[in-house]
């Protein structure tokens, strides 16, 4: 199966935990590709689509809503999931605008939604991001939990075993994974 995987991150902690997401599906034997939301121009090919974006002051990085803006009717058509990666010291579910998440889930057709802890080193931050956080009192280092980024990987490809991407126009075959054009 090939699974496209997005990750628009400011400082690099989003776009670890996508590279833990496409460790984990590569193990399970998926083709992944890995890009920032700006290279991808077409959904073309894929069978999935997994959308992460870290979130700065209750929003999502603009490029990774541009990609669901650009790309909604082709996400739709084919199994989607978003992640967040928020605040240092709290997921970011608790950092996220609940009003725009939902949007973005309902544009993309999106079949779930996974905050994770992030990771905060103030001296990459901008003076604006600087004082944004500081009333945050966000804790400084890392604490994504790789175990629980894995942990969603797995549930994402078990939600795909069971309910599969059928491209339009083809029908499923007998067997697991088979399919025949119409």
């Amino acid at each position: 199966m090939k699974i496209l995987l997005a990750v628009a991150s400011r400082h690099g902690g989003t776009r670890g935990i996508g590279e833990w997401i496409s460790d984990t599906f590569c193990a399970a034997g998926h083709d992944v590709d890995l890009f920032e939301p700006d290279e991808i121009d077409s959904l073309d090919g894929y069978d999935a689509v997994v959308i992460g974006s870290a979130v700065y002051l209750a929003h999502w990085i603009p490029a990774a809503r541009d990609l669901i803006d650009r790309e909604g009717q082709a996400l739709r058509q084919r199994p989607v999931w978003l992640f967040s990666s928020g605040l240092a010291t709290q997921p970011a579910s608790a950092a996220n605008s609940p009003n725009e998440l939902a949007d973005l889930r309902e544009r993309a057709g999106a079949r779930g939604h996974r905050s994770f802890r992030g990771r905060l080193d103030r001296s990459v931050l901008t003076f604006a991001e600087r004082a944004a956080i500081a009333g945050a009192r966000s804790r400084e280092g890392d604490h994504r939990d790789e175990a629980a980024v894995r942990a969603w990987a797995l549930e994402v490809l078990a939600d795909l075993a069971e309910r599969p991407y059928v491209p339009h126009g083809v029908l499923p075959a007998s067997g697991p994974g088979q399919h025949i054009a119409v």
